[in-house]
């Protein structure tokens, strides 16, 4: 029996926190994995996608998001001046990375700082949509027992 990895597929999604513990297993194609990034929650509506990005520089990025596709991309320009390597370990080549938003995720802002480039997210649920508590009236008379909003 095989096993897969759904490892890749929820990676690149933000606020699909239930799909993410549904998919535990599962195999996928996630491209060489260049750059590495960290999806990470910061609070219950709150996330940040943090990418290493060393050898870029801030105007070298387009951050862009059309429908629910949050895309990441990166061109390196080109040196003015020849440069002779004797070891070429940091990559500085373009990159595109596509990330699946959820319903109400928007992107918040982002910052390019010491490398990284850090993409701020925020999930903003419609009122209809969040949890309230239902006041339960009481027997005949209609008297409400309980009610807060």
């Amino acid at each position: 029996m095989q096993q897969f990895d759904f490892a890749p597929l929820y990676r690149s999604t933000v606020g699909f926190d239930r799909l993410a513990q549904l998919l535990d297993s599962v195999g996928g194609y996630d491209g060489d994995g260049y750059p590495p990034y960290n999806i990470e929650r910061l609070g219950d509506n709150e996330y940040r996608i943090t990418m290493a990005v060393a050898g870029f520089e801030k105007d070298e990025f387009t951050v862009e998001v059309k429908e629910s596709t949050l895309v990441v991309s990166g061109e390196k320009k080109p040196d003015a001046k020849e440069r002779a390597f004797l070891h070429r370990g940091i990559a500085a080549r373009g990159f595109e990375r596509r990330f699946q938003l959820a319903d109400y995720v928007e992107v918040k802002g982002a910052e390019f700082k010491d490398g990284l480039l850090h993409i701020d997210l925020v999930r903003n649920l419609p009122e209809r949509m969040k949890p309230r508590t239902i006041a339960i009236a009481a027997g005949e008379d209609g008297k409400q027992i309980e009610a807060s909003a």
